[in-house]
């Protein structure tokens, strides 16, 4: 089993995100709209898991495959009502990760349980050989 670092394209400073999530308490402050990812290659498919509470996959979750990119999005719309007191907690997420190398666009399958989101996408031929160009003699 090989883990492959998620790319990240949701901030200019992807490693800021994850030392305010270090030091606690700051998150929720700038808004806390992340989805947190893990991913990995294994028996040649590529797998992530994103972490999504809460949310029902067949209306707040999207996921989608662009241009060698995989895109998931999901939005929140909770009401709390207790004590004649309401609360709501809502937001939409973005999340978006390059494939690796040799990913099949066409074998993806995604499914959700417990709050955490796994897509797994087939993966071909990784490695591109070598191939020689031709030098020409120019006049």
């Amino acid at each position: 089993m090989t883990n492959v670092p998620a790319r990240r394209t949701w901030s200019r400073f992807p490693d800021l995100s994850d030392f305010f999530d270090s030091i606690g308490g700051l998150r929720p402050a700038l808004g806390g709209n992340t989805i947190r990812v893990e991913d990995e290659i294994t028996d040649d498919r590529y797998i992530v898991r994103a972490e999504m509470p809460g949310l029902d996959p067949e209306t707040d979750i999207d996921v989608a495959v662009n241009d060698g990119r995989l895109e998931i999005s999901a939005e929140r719309t909770e009401k709390k009502t207790e004590n004649g007191r309401s609360e709501f907690s809502y937001g939409s997420f973005r999340r978006s990760v390059t494939l690796p190398r040799g990913a099949k666009e066409d074998e993806i399958d995604a499914s959700y349980a417990k709050g955490i989101l796994t897509v797994s996408v087939g993966l071909g031929d990784t490695e591109t050989p070598a191939k020689k160009i031709e030098v020409k003699k120019a006049d």
